[in-house]
């Protein structure tokens, strides 16, 4: 697995062993970048379930101007931080920053609020989307991290569907789907580039 585009193009990121952890692929990065274009550069990114770092990392080789990693496994951690050191000596011309946070990605909405991201990259256990609870915790902290110009980016098995509307204990929001990338069959990886706006 590598950066596939930008300063640090061609650097090689590592995995944790097992498969506790599923990396996204070269090729779905390099669709989803694509879709995101220009809106990558200078931007604020936002990488929860982090595991290696994949997406918040092509992002900063694509000129975003700082990157939010948010992990809770040890395993994964310690390969994200080798992959961020080794990216970011490629990118020592520009300084990104880089912020990695060691914390369950449901209960990070109090310490990200005001963040305001541009885009949100999001590669959660495809299992726990099925679960109601999961899914709306998720979904309330998007609404927290984002604005109405966030992109959010996740990561779902093909057969997922976001609900139309979302109420937090504040606010009703609707998810503006963009657009759909990625495989169309049960259980296959798909990225949904979405916005959250309220309603």
């Amino acid at each position: 697995m590598r950066i596939t585009s930008g300063f640090a193009r061609g650097i090689s990121l590592d995995s944790p062993r097992g498969d506790s952890t599923r990396p996204a692929t070269d090729a779905a990065r390099l669709a989803l970048f694509s879709s995101l274009g220009s809106e990558i550069a200078e931007a604020d990114v936002l990488d929860m379930f982090a595991g290696t770092g994949s997406y918040g990392l092509e992002a900063l080789s694509r000129g975003a101007r700082s990157a939010t990693f948010v992990e809770s496994s040890t395993r994964a951690l310690s390969v994200l931080r080798r992959n961020a050191e080794r990216v970011s000596r490629a990118l020592a011309n520009s300084k990104p920053k880089i912020n990695i946070l060691r914390a369950d990605c449901l209960k990070c909405g109090a310490i990200l609020r005001g963040g305001k991201f541009k885009i949100v990259f999001a590669d959660p256990p495809y299992s726990m989307l099925a679960c109601e609870d999961f899914l709306k915790d998720l979904l309330s902290v998007f609404c927290e991290c984002a604005h109405s110009k966030s992109i959010i980016a996740l990561e779902a098995p093909a057969q997922f569907q976001l609900p139309e509307f979302f109420e937090t204990g504040s606010a009703k929001y609707a998810f503006d789907i963009l657009k759909r990338l990625g495989k169309k069959s049960k259980g296959k990886p798909s990225q949904i580039i979405f916005t959250p706006k309220e309603a």
